[in-house]
Parts: C-alpha cells; sequence; structure tokens
C-alpha cells in the first residue's frame, strides 16, 4: 500500500472515529468563518464548533489535517458548558506525545488526550495526534483580543497556538445566542465548567 493510501485511509478513520462532535462538520460543510452548532445524543448535548485555522501546512496536502478550533460543549440537561482548543496534529518523525498544556505566563490547563494514530512506518513513521486544552470561559472573556495556549509533549516538542480574537469573539457571540443572550449580557450570567 502506498504511503499516499494509507494516509488518506488512516486520516480517514481518524474522522470518523476520532473526536465525535468533529467527525459530522467537514471543512467544506463548514463556512469559513462560521461557528456551527451539531446535535449528540439526541439533543442531550449540543457542541458548538469554531472555524478551522491552520497551524501548520496540510499534511502531505490533505486539508483536514494540522487544524485548530475553539469548541463549546453544552450538556442541554445540567446547563454544564466545557470550553476547549482543539488541536490535530499529523507530522512525520519520531513520536511527539502532546501530554500538557499551559498558558504563556506558565499557569498549566487542563489537557485532554483525544487520540493517536500511527498513520504509516513504511519509509519512516508518520503520525497524527488530536488533542484539546480545556479553556475556562472567564480565560475567554478576559481575552477578547485573543488568547495564547503552548502545548508541549514528551519528546520535548512544544506548539503555540495563538487564537485570534475574532474567533474567541465568534465563539462567545454564538455561546450568547445559545443561551438566548448578547455576548455582553452572557458573561453576566455564570455557567458551570468541566
Amino acid at each position: 500500500m502506498s504511503r499516499a493510501w494509507a494516509l488518506l485511509g488512516m486520516i480517514g478513520a481518524i474522522v470518523l472515529a476520532g473526536c465525535g462532535n468533529l467527525a459530522g462538520i467537514s471543512p467544506a460543510a463548514q463556512p469559513a468563518n462560521a461557528v456551527t452548532r451539531s446535535q449528540e445524543q439526541g439533543g442531550r448535548f449540543v457542541t458548538l464548533a469554531g472555524p478551522r485555522l491552520q497551524h501548520a501546512e496540510p499534511f502531505l496536502g490533505v486539508a483536514d489535517t494540522n487544524f485548530y478550533l475553539l469548541r463549546s460543549m453544552i450538556d442541554t440537561r445540567t446547563g454544564e458548558i466545557a470550553h476547549q482548543l482543539y488541536v490535530e496534529d499529523s507530522y512525520f518523525g519520531a513520536e511527539r506525545g502532546w501530554n500538557a498544556a499551559r498558558e504563556p505566563t506558565g499557569q498549566p490547563l487542563r489537557f485532554i488526550a483525544i487520540g493517536k494514530n500511527e498513520i504509516t512506518c513504511e519509509n519512516g513513521c508518520s503520525y497524527a495526534e488530536e488533542f484539546a486544552a480545556a479553556l475556562p470561559e472567564a480565560l475567554l472573556r478576559a481575552n477578547p483580543r485573543g488568547l495564547t495556549v503552548v502545548f508541549s509533549a514528551r519528546s520535548g516538542a512544544e506548539k503555540t497556538i495563538a487564537v485570534p480574537g475574532e474567533l474567541v469573539g465568534k465563539q462567545l457571540a454564538a455561546l450568547g445566542e445559545m443561551r438566548g443572550t448578547s455576548p455582553t449580557t452572557a458573561a453576566g450570567s455564570p455557567a458551570p465548567q468541566r
């Protein structure tokens, strides 16, 4: 099997099996600058997924690789909301093993390992890792001009993701709309965090 076909097969499997809520949101179906809304488990959970931005060149030219986005998962029964900076990272070489997240000031953020796949080791290895940093809503609201998260790996690698203020604003606006309020009014209504 050629490297390209193996890569495409693995990426397809990742998209179908990994990160649940993102599997149904393809870049072609999602307007480039929109926050999309999807429902899971019969409407019990609603996910607001922000626009996808590249953190590196698409892996082997495959568009649905090496991107990040903001997402908010809402439990419609309890009202709990979990915000994340989600990252998909595909690369050649030794396995990185992403395992930590922090603010640039050093303040740790909860790291969420989502999935890791060895794409191929036919002519050298390549991997696809999916991971996220949990973002307290207060952090999003305190950074309307954008925020930065630094991810680190067991391999010693670091990846800095700078989320533009425009994405933060769109996410908060979509959340406010979901709550039935404007983004500024929604700031006064605290939401439980996971």
